[in-house]
């Protein structure tokens, strides 16, 4: 209506038809806001603006071999990890059994005895001398184990709700986020949200190691720990400072699942658009052939220390296999924003 009264029947000068489309585009604006406005993040989650950045990094190891001009869209994510209380909620909804709960299935272990296949989970135990310390003896198969248990059966959940809940197989967080209508992040959304909007060459490994900064491990891993932030295991959510987005623990406390098939580097990532990983059968990690396919998590837990692990940065990755929880993975989820009424579907 008012471009065609501007118009009229005749053919316009230049200067006429650049008014009328001001005047047209002026009239629809608050139309195009609406659309271009994305609803309110829920409650406990941050808005994490579109951007594009390198994932990954060349500087430390092979398994991070980096990719550019990685774009993500606009998305909300957990502002903390999902805690022992809010799982609890699920389970008592839902009767779900985690993962950890269940007897090891006999189909898939037909050589195990009974006794052999009792639900239990994978604990960390200090080495109590040097003589007992071999590589990976600190990590024990304890019948009982899970996230209701997470130092063995005898151990409860007593003071432990703003905990982050741990002993979590892939499986068992995806029913949790098909349960409260989220996801779990891609890496891609994890280790952008992770930078806090910073550069991943501005946070620097050896400040994330300051017991001031992130649930790490003081002292000598795996025989001495100095406590000096606190914490022997993991921490009550927001314990810490969060980071430029308002998220805790993104480094440090419990290393966190994501939605990503485990591949070394980003191969195939670079100039992508909400780019979700490989494929189950693509899915590798040559340090442990043994095990097919695995997942990402990122971000390090209470056990990384500088002479061990040192995964303290957004583009710090690791493997893990889908049925296996300990006590030191857990996660956090994401959703999708809508925009008026238009839904982004997460890549």
């Amino acid at each position: 209506m008012i471009f065609s009264r501007l118009c009229g029947t005749g053919v316009l000068p230049a200067f006429r038809l650049t008014i009328a489309i001001a005047i047209l585009m002026f009239a629809i604006a608050p139309f195009n806001a609406a659309i271009a406005t994305p609803l309110t993040c829920p409650d406990g989650m941050a808005f994490i603006p579109k951007g594009t950045f390198n994932i990954g990094s060349d500087t430390y190891y092979p398994s991070e071999a980096s990719a550019s001009d990685v774009t993500v869209e606009s998305f909300c994510i957990d502002r903390h990890e999902i805690t022992n209380a809010e799982y609890r909620q699920f389970v008592e909804a839902t009767g779900y059994q985690t993962v950890a709960e269940r007897p090891i299935p006999k189909e898939q272990f037909p050589d195990l005895t009974d006794e052999q296949r009792q639900p239990g989970s994978i604990v960390f135990w200090s080495p109590e001398s040097l003589q007992q310390l071999t590589y990976l003896s600190w990590w024990h198969w304890v019948v009982g184990a899970n996230w209701q248990h997470p130092d063995g059966p005898e151990s409860t959940l007593s003071g432990l709700d703003d905990y982050p809940v741990v002993h979590i197989a892939y499986e068992d967080a995806v029913a949790y986020a098909n349960w409260v209508g989220k996801s779990l992040p891609t890496e891609a959304q994890w280790e952008y949200a992770a930078r806090g909007g910073l550069d991943a060459d501005a946070i620097a490994p050896r400040k994330q190691y300051a017991p001031t900064n992130a649930n790490t491990w003081q002292g000598i891993f795996p025989i001495f720990n100095t406590k000096e932030d606190g914490y022997l295991g993991p921490a009550p959510i927001q314990s810490f400072q969060p980071n430029g987005y308002g998220l805790y623990d993104m480094l440090g406390n419990v290393w966190e699942l994501t939605a990503d098939w485990y591949r070394a580097g980003h191969p195939d990532k670079g100039g992508s658009f909400n780019p979700t990983g490989p494929d189950r059968a693509s899915s590798f990690d040559p340090k442990k052939p043994q095990e097919g396919a695995l997942h990402v998590i990122k971000g390090g837990s209470f056990l990384c220390a500088p002479n061990y692990c040192s995964r303290y940065r957004p583009e710090a990755r690791e493997s893990q296999a889908l049925d296996t929880g300990t006590n030191h993975i857990g996660f956090r989820l994401v959703r999708n924003l809508e925009w008026g009424n238009l839904t982004l579907n997460q890549g």
